[in-house]
């Protein structure tokens, strides 16, 4: 009953608001004016004010939202896992499938380009331990640092 008359309210100010404006020879401004005022009295006279009303002051109507919320949390929860795990059910059983097959094409590390991925007249590194700097100096004597 308040929330019908705080409508009723809102409505008749604009209302009168928009008439000061049209007053002053602003028309176009007057109408929107008018017709945002008449929202409220509209939601009123079509029910939805009341629905929500009973709404806001009904536990059952407070659980639903509850339950509609752990339903929302428990859906994002499976997506965030579903993610991290690497896809659904479907496509975790395929690419094992695929991995038993013997006529299956293992992924390639890096990309053929027709040529080998190191410049000619770079040499390959011996190993680990002795040329870790090796790099480093070739950029500083390139510089000559």
């Amino acid at each position: 009953m308040i929330a019908e008359t705080v409508c009723s309210a809102v409505s008749a100010a604009g209302l009168g608001i928009a008439v000061v404006t049209a007053y002053r020879k602003r028309y176009l401004t007057a109408v929107r004016i008018a017709a945002y005022s008449l929202i409220p009295i509209g939601l009123v006279m079509t029910g939805i004010v009341e629905w929500l009303a009973d709404t806001a002051f009904s536990p059952t109507a407070w659980a639903g939202f509850g339950v509609l919320g752990l339903a929302w949390v428990l859906f994002m929860t499976t997506r965030a896992v579903e993610r991290r795990r690497g896809g659904t059910r479907k496509e975790r059983r395929a690419a094992a499938r695929a991995g038993e097959r013997p006529d299956a094409v293992a992924p390639a590390s890096a990309p053929s380009l027709g040529q080998s991925s190191r410049p000619a007249n770079r040499p390959a590194p011996a190993s680990r331990g002795e040329d870790d700097f090796s790099d480093i100096e070739a950029i500083l004597k390139k510089h000559g640092i």
